[in-house]
């Protein structure tokens, strides 16, 4: 096999990232559910041919980090014969689907997600590679607060929407138009110029001046939206969650021992289905006033060639001051990998120490530049807006 240098923003399985541990071979779970023997085999798969340590991502899905050139080929042989593999590298960009993870049996949730995923597979959509969809048709919006630009969600009078993200309202649809609806606003996207717009994103274009065409406007209003969820029991399972979305694979073992399946969340959490108390275990956060819960940060130096600092050593010192509903993201550079949006505070990694920014994204003028690691922990009030 020829040495993989692929480097890109979002990793796959089939186009793996190179970053300072390694490969990033990236895992889309289908439905954004692993069953127990999927999990278990990841975890073996994990220690074999990468370091052990496993992410969970924004966009729920996991990352096996610091695989070799060598190992790599192995480890996809794994994945293909757990059935998690795509029929191309580009295939498998497209199939960027979030699921709400409180599903039940007797809703169409997983019929959706499957009929989606199928269709996503069939169509010839040059899509941006972060370009996503979302299945929030639940009573209350769940993934309202994750990436994604094209979102089939519930409408206040019970039935289906399909909406633009940025857009306030979208378009009623029936179970049976909600997909093609989703396909047809996508193509629109490509058409208009969605797609080489700076942002590349749905409501970048929709802000920057794109009008959605009447059959795809519509006027119908989603759900209210409901708070990210935190650790605790749940009438499907245990939400679960890990410290900055990262575990050993020790952990992920554990889990698929006891639970019948995992959901994979954008909340670097997971759903453990079937089990009815909470799991115990030095590296699960199962107590949702775990000061780890409102801190967000990427991997870090030495882990990733683009971080300029040890991300996740700071985010621990810094975690227990950030008050409770608050957010930090700790970036080791300005890309922002680990969080897209706003935090209440963030601090982004430069050669020259830590920019601070408040109520923004890694991309906005910070109110301070230079700080040092030992000066921040030493001075937490400037988190909270002291001097």
């Amino acid at each position: 096999m020829s040495a993989v240098a692929i480097k890109g923003w979002c990793p796959g399985a089939l186009r793996p990232m190179q970053s300072g541990d390694g490969l990033v071979v990236r895992i889309r779970p289908r439905g954004g559910r692993l069953d127990a023997m999927q999990a278990a085999r990841i975890a073996e798969l994990a220690a074999r041919y990468g370091n052990g340590l496993i992410d969970l991502t924004s966009r729920a899905n996991l990352q096996i980090r610091g695989v070799s050139e060598e190992g790599y080929p192995a480890l996809i042989d794994g994945l293909a014969g757990l059935g998690l593999l795509d029929a191309d590298p580009d295939t498998e960009a497209r199939r960027n689907v979030l699921v709400t993870p409180f599903w039940t049996t007797e809703d169409d949730t997983r019929s959706l997600a499957a009929e989606l995923e199928q269709a996503l597979a069939g169509a010839s959509l040059d899509l941006p590679t972060k370009f996503g969809f979302a299945i929030d048709d639940g009573s209350e919006r769940v993934l309202a607060g994750a990436s994604a630009d094209i979102r089939i969600e519930r409408a206040c009078n019970g039935g289906l929407l399909v909406r633009a993200d940025g857009a306030q309202v979208g378009l009623s649809v029936t179970r049976s138009e909600a997909v093609q609806v989703a396909l047809a606003l996508a193509e629109w996207f490509i058409a208009s110029g969605g797609a080489s717009g700076e942002k590349r994103r749905m409501a970048a274009h929709l802000t920057a001046g794109a009008s959605l065409p009447e059959p795809l406007r519509g006027d119908a209003a989603p759900v209210a939206r409901s708070a990210n969820p935190v650790p605790g029991l749940t009438p499907t399972g245990a939400m679960v969650g890990v410290a900055f979305g990262q575990m050993p694979y020790q952990t992920l073992g554990h889990l698929a021992t006891c639970a019948q399946a995992l959901r994979m969340t954008p909340w670097r959490m997971m759903l453990a289905e079937g089990i009815h108390e909470m799991p115990r275990g030095a590296d699960l956060i199962i107590d949702p006033d775990d000061p780890a819960l409102r801190v967000i940060a990427c991997s870090g130096a030495p882990r990733c060639g683009e971080a300029h600092a040890d991300t996740r050593a700071l985010a621990s010192a810094l975690a227990s001051f950030i008050p409770a509903g608050a957010r930090l993201h700790v970036s080791g550079c300005a890309k922002g990998c680990a969080q897209s949006g706003a935090a209440d505070v963030t601090l982004v990694a430069s050669r020259k120490g830590f920019d601070l920014i408040r109520g923004g994204t890694t991309r906005d003028a910070p109110v301070a530049r230079g700080l040092s690691s030992s000066y921040l922990v030493a001075n937490p009030s400037l988190l909270s807006g002291g001097d």
